[in-house]
């Protein structure tokens, strides 16, 4: 299978290639190494929008089923089991990092976008859409302006308008340093009381490790079994951040010592000693902001180079090669913040007359220069101030 469409009349539409035997109506196949066997009903001959229905579609010729749910992109159909190793080699296709947040015009539409937008994605390998956990926006990626342009007509084409705007930039927070953090949880009421005390660790880890909790307690000072409750405390803050409100990443958290109370001691309490001696630590551990970088490659006329990478550089870019290609055309390989060219095609076309496309793809997340971190944060503090 190389291409799934939607077709208005017929449902879902499989495209095929039969690379040996025939593919013949109402007979029943296997999808890769899926032991329950599907039927294919009714085969057809593409011609333009027509399609014809055919008795079956011979070796080397291309084909189409229709109404198959669990057919998708780059499935192999065979009828014998001896076949189930054989796997079409993975389409390295550009990763989309244009980005738009939309908003549904009409109430009740949100229920429906989600089933258009996963329809829309199936049929094009290029083009995402997810809900941002951290900023709550449902934002769809593409390869540039006019191909996020073509997928808004296709989901008005169903009925569904939306308004668009530029999505929220995914940063994410951590740590240059070690540090240690500590807190004291400790509340009497009229019962029972509760009571739990953290002593912990950061350090830093390599660039997109993620995060990592160790438990390095000896003698029982925290007894084991409030240990899953410090480290749910210490996660509750990995997705809200401590800040700018973004994701915590690349940390690891060691705990090494902490008090007890035989009756007042909760899960509770070392839930929230460990939350906050967490906070503690990590704003002494030099935090920073990480920020997306991207790979570019620019494609624009000869002449336009010199315009192209000054303005780059101008964006905290950085020009990696120039290579001259056929037609009077250039490429310009460039690493650049995501933040400094979310609107790029635009610029672009400005710049080089409509001439120029580009393609860029996520590399790997840096720290943003200290200037930009005050910005951000200083954003950041009155909406802390109102939780």
């Amino acid at each position: 299978m190389f291409k799934v469409a939607t077709d208005p009349f017929v449902g879902k539409l499989a495209v095929f290639r039969v690379h040996q035997g025939k593919a013949a109506g109402n007979t029943q196949v296997f999808i890769g190494h899926n032991k329950k066997s599907i039927k294919l009903g009714h085969v057809f001959h593409l011609q333009g929008k027509e399609h014809r229905e055919a008795d079956a579609i011979i070796a080397g010729d291309i084909g189409a089923v229709a109404k198959i749910e669990e057919i998708h992109t780059n499935d192999v159909l065979h009828d014998d089991h001896s076949l189930d190793s054989v796997h079409l080699r993975p389409l390295n296709f550009p990763t989309p990092m244009y980005g738009l947040a939309i908003i549904p015009k009409a109430r009740g539409d949100e229920t429906k976008i989600s089933g258009a937008l996963t329809k829309l994605m199936e049929e094009d390998p290029t083009f995402k859409w997810h809900t941002d956990r951290q900023t709550h926006e449902l934002v769809i990626n593409g390869l540039g302006e006019l191909h996020l342009r073509l997928v808004l007509e296709r989901l008005k084409n169903r009925g569904i308008q939306v308004d668009t705007k530029p999505p929220k930039i995914a940063y994410r927070e951590t740590i240059l340093v070690q540090a240690e953090g500590h807190h004291r949880h400790k509340k009497q009421t009229g019962g029972a009381g509760q009571f739990g005390e953290v002593f912990l660790r950061v350090e830093p880890l390599e660039r997109g490790k993620g995060f990592e909790f160790a438990n390095e307690v000896f003698g029982g000072t925290i007894p084991g079994q409030y240990i899953p409750a410090v480290e749910k405390g210490v996660r509750e803050l990995l997705d809200i951040g401590i800040v700018a409100g973004y994701p915590v990443q690349d940390v690891k958290v060691i705990v090494y010592d902490g008090k007890h109370h035989p009756v007042d001691s909760k899960e509770v309490a070392f839930k929230s000693a460990g939350k906050f001696a967490f906070r503690d630590a990590f704003l002494k551990a030099k935090p920073v902001l990480l920020e997306p970088i991207v790979n570019m490659e620019v494609t624009i006329p000869e002449h336009n180079v010199g315009a192209i990478t000054g303005d780059l550089s101008g964006k905290r870019g950085r020009i990696q090669a120039t290579d001259v290609l056929p037609g009077g055309m250039a490429q310009v390989k460039a690493q650049a913040p995501l933040s400094e060219v979310m609107q790029y095609q635009s610029q672009l076309k400005s710049v080089t007359g409509g001439q120029g496309s580009f393609v860029m793809e996520l590399s790997h997340y840096e720290p943003v220069p200290p200037q930009v971190q005050q910005h951000i944060t200083a954003q950041y503090k009155p909406k802390a101030e109102e939780e």
